[in-house]
């Protein structure tokens, strides 16, 4: 089986799921199309998430007009283009510790670099938002209002992977986060776009691990 049948989801565990839900750029199928009643499921799986006191902020804007989608993939490109790479933090720019840490972010490096300039074949494309704006406050309300949205996204991409729906997780486009407001009439004074994402069928359904570091590296005990 090369994808999952519409409706049939794969059998996977729950620590293969939490393992195996990468960013899909080249193995994007964009001749596929994506089901609305996919989609829906999808999104009724991201609102269990957790909500910041319980409010429910999160909206999804799903895109699948073939205009407002190229419209889009223009704005992302000029971001990817203009500002993002021109940042110490761009892909393309990050130094890793060993020849293979650095191999697997060439790979990455180019994968990115594919979506920039496909973003607008995928069937659909997902904008997660919240509802609010946390400009001007204590950091603690940026913190809590991207904290409704974020969960629900991921928790979204890994209801995708289920039914065979690839995702890649990125704000690249918010360098330009005015243009995206007004293409799709969000309101710039009330919503915030938390994150942004293709979504369409894989080609091939047998995703592994990515590189991470190990546990130690990370885990700070009692202190930092």
């Amino acid at each position: 089986m090369t994808h999952t049948d519409e409706g049939r989801l794969l059998d996977l565990s729950a620590q293969e799921l939490l393992h195996t839900t990468r960013s899909v750029r080249l193995r994007l199928d964009f001749d596929r199309p994506v089901p609305d009643p996919l989609i829906t499921e999808c999104v009724e799986t991201a609102l269990q998430a957790p909500s910041g006191s319980n409010r429910w902020l999160m909206q999804f804007l799903v895109v699948t007009d073939p205009d407002k989608r190229a419209a889009f993939a223009e704005i992302y490109r000029d971001a990817f283009e203009q500002q993002y790479k021109k940042l110490p933090t761009y892909i393309g720019a990050v130094e890793k510790a060993t020849p293979e840490a650095n191999a697997s972010q060439g790979r990455t490096t180019r994968s990115a670099e594919f979506l920039a300039e496909n973003f607008h074949r995928a069937p659909a494309i997902v904008l997660a938002c919240a509802l609010g704006r946390a400009e001007g406050g204590a950091p603690i309300a940026k913190t809590t209002l991207l904290g409704s949205v974020l969960p629900g996204m991921w928790s979204f991409m890994l209801a995708a992977r289920l039914r065979g729906l690839g995702t890649s997780w990125t704000t690249v486009g918010l360098f330009q986060e005015e243009r995206v407001h007004e293409l799709f009439g969000i309101p710039t004074d009330s919503v915030t776009i938390g994150s942004m994402s293709p979504l369409a069928f894989t080609k091939g359904i047998d995703f592994k691990p990515a590189l991470r570091p190990s546990p130690d590296e990370v885990i700070h005990w009692n202190q930092w």
